[in-house]
């Protein structure tokens, strides 16, 4: 009997050790992240707070990081994928490097427009890529549609970022999606032909060439402008909501979705869910000077200032999977 209390014992003994051993290892989520280490260990920081759970993570840019998970296969450490654009995460849902999600929370809190359809990835900050133009020459209502800067009265006035960049390449494929590759080349054409000059490495160095009079009017991410203003508050530049008539602004995403071999795929979950709550969203968008995802945060008072926009609602899933049309396109047009 006592034989058997003892066998009993060491049973339950190791099966606490187990359960232990696996609630430790739960403890902790590891992070691919193509977001700098400046916007994200503040986040990670308060969700160890928060939670007890400790957040590694690794940062590079988005390509070598999903060549990573590649080459790294079911040994990879990696959790959570996190970059940003929705072509890229789409990118990394068709490469098999994430899997779906059923979550309650991320289904409440953030809307469909900005979430796979599949659930395999999930937007968690927002960012508006609108058109941005020199106060001192241009006047707002002259302003109207993105498709409108191809038209004459613009000519030698249109400064634009290389299309080689992938936020052009998704706002590109979004108008594939809205109006059809034949006009939508027409269009970029048409923008090309009103180029003051070059295309710019970055949306910066645009916004300065416009501030300087090189140009008159651009197209940026809004974060761009909110960095730039804080520098410069005097900087001749403002921010103008195209296509409220129409399908709204361009919105575009920086997300993260669970890895396929995830060693702790809940933990990922919860890591997420989080990071779309109202405890959250703040610090997710704010330091970047991006709009929160979810809907019911309002954003930080400097975006707030730039004023409330009608929103393109188009899945952002198209952004990914007209990607590649989207390049073509831009080089059949002339648009490097």
């Amino acid at each position: 009997m006592l034989k058997q209390s003892f066998i009993k014992y060491l049973a339950a003994a190791a099966g606490a050790v187990l359960f232990a051993s696996g609630a430790a290892a739960a403890e902790e989520v590891v992070v691919y992240s193509a977001r700098n280490e400046q916007l994200i260990k503040p986040l990670f920081d308060a969700y160890t707070r928060h939670s007890g759970v400790s957040v590694k993570f690794v940062t590079d840019s988005e390509g070598p990081l999903m060549q990573r998970l590649k080459a790294e296969g079911a040994s990879t450490p990696a959790d959570l994928l996190l970059t940003t654009d929705a072509g890229n995460l789409w990118q990394a849902a068709q490469q098999g490097l994430l899997q779906p999600v059923q979550s309650k929370v991320l289904a409440a809190n953030i809307p469909a427009h900005l979430r796979d359809p599949a659930n395999q990835w999930f937007g968690l900050s927002v960012r508006a890529r609108t058109i941005v133009y020199n106060t001192q020459r241009v006047k707002p209502s002259e302003l109207t549609t993105y498709e409108d800067l191809g038209d004459p009265k613009w000519r030698g006035r249109l400064c634009l970022r290389t299309a080689k960049k992938v936020y052009n390449q998704s706002l590109v494929a979004m108008m594939i999606a809205e109006h059809g590759e034949a006009k939508t080349e027409q269009i970029v054409r048409s923008w090309v032909a009103n180029l003051a000059t070059d295309v710019f490495p970055d949306d910066t160095r645009m916004m300065e060439a416009i501030a300087a009079g090189q140009c008159d009017v651009g197209i940026t991410n809004t974060y761009y402008f909110g960095r730039l203003w804080e520098k410069k508050p005097a900087i001749p530049l403002a921010l103008f909501w195209p296509n409220q008539k129409t399908g709204g602004v361009h919105v575009n995403i920086s997300g993260a979705g669970v890895t396929r071999h995830a060693k702790h795929a809940q933990a990922a979950v919860r890591l997420m869910e989080w990071l779309s709550s109202a405890e959250a969203q703040n610090l997710f968008a704010d330091v970047n000077l991006e709009y929160p995802a979810n809907p019911q945060v309002q954003p930080d008072r400097t975006v707030a200032a730039w004023g409330t926009f009608k929103p393109n609602s188009s899945n952002l899933a198209k952004a990914g999977e007209l990607q590649g049309d989207a390049v073509k396109l831009m080089d059949r047009a002339g648009y490097k």
